[in-house]
């Protein structure tokens, strides 16, 4: 009886836990990421609108266009690629947000690998 109980708890905490998820305060703005590249932290800084976003790091700028399937999926295309990998189409999906972050993760369109990043809105 002890273990169906707590099942039933466990059941009950997961159907009702939805995270916050508030991608419309996250359309547009300037955000910040960091992840470590190589075993450095480096940061990248972007700027986006509705419908192009603007990467920056080192120094360097790169434009892509941005497709909203919906207020929390998009697809970012390299506007200028400079490789076969830059041409592939990323699908980026909020999961979660909380005050001026959110979660996401994010792959390559056609390829099942995800990876998940945190990013902090600057502005």
């Amino acid at each position: 009886m002890r273990y169906l109980t707590a099942l039933i708890l466990c059941l009950l905490f997961i159907s009702c836990y939805n995270p916050e998820r508030n991608c419309e305060d996250f359309k547009t703005g300037t955000f910040e990421f960091e992840a470590y590249l190589e075993g450095d932290l480096v940061k990248t800084t972007f700027i986006r609108n509705d419908s192009i976003e603007i990467e920056i790091y080192k120094d360097k700028r790169d434009t892509a266009s941005i497709r909203w399937i919906n207020d929390c999926e998009y697809v970012l295309k390299s506007l200028n690629p400079k490789n076969l990998a830059e041409e592939k189409p990323i699908h980026m999906k909020i999961i979660s947000t909380k005050n001026n972050s959110y979660t996401f993760e994010y792959k390559i369109v056609g390829k099942n690998k995800k990876q998940k990043g945190r990013v902090v809105k600057v502005d």
